[in-house]
């Protein structure tokens, strides 16, 4: 069985991130997604909607995901791979080169965000439209 790895907050849940789910788990069979606590968002002055435990509800629902594991500090990428006998990490290519050093671990995939969609654009035009 071939498992792949990703990260993200996952936060005002899109089809930008179903589109990377479901690239992600084409790459394997069993697909791990870990995603940032709101202690964690915290200590990156990242403020997420949702609560942690609500994005876990909402991510464990899709079906290209098989689990679901908290995010929780900066270091622990190498010890997921490990401990979860990763075979591919695969992260969006906005964060090209910045996850190489798990290539001694595990094969390091970038794919292409889905263009036109962010959290971070929709948190925007919510702004706009009701402010």
């Amino acid at each position: 069985m071939k498992k792949v790895l990703t990260y993200g907050t996952f936060d005002l849940l899109h089809w930008g991130h179903i589109n990377l789910l479901k690239r992600a788990k084409d790459l394997g069979d069993y697909l791990i997604v870990a995603i940032s606590t709101d202690e964690f968002n915290e200590i990156k002055n990242k403020k997420a909607y949702h609560s942690y435990e609500n994005r876990k509800m909402i991510l464990e629902a899709i079906r290209y995901v098989d689990e679901v594991i908290p995010e929780e500090h900066w270091e622990q990428k190498v010890d997921d791979v490990k401990n979860n006998n990763v075979d591919i990490f695969v992260m969006g290519d906005d964060w090209e080169g910045k996850f190489d050093f798990l290539k001694d671990h595990c094969e390091v995939v970038y794919l292409p965000r889905t263009a036109g969609i962010s959290t971070t654009k929709i948190k925007k035009e919510l702004l706009v439209s009701n402010g």
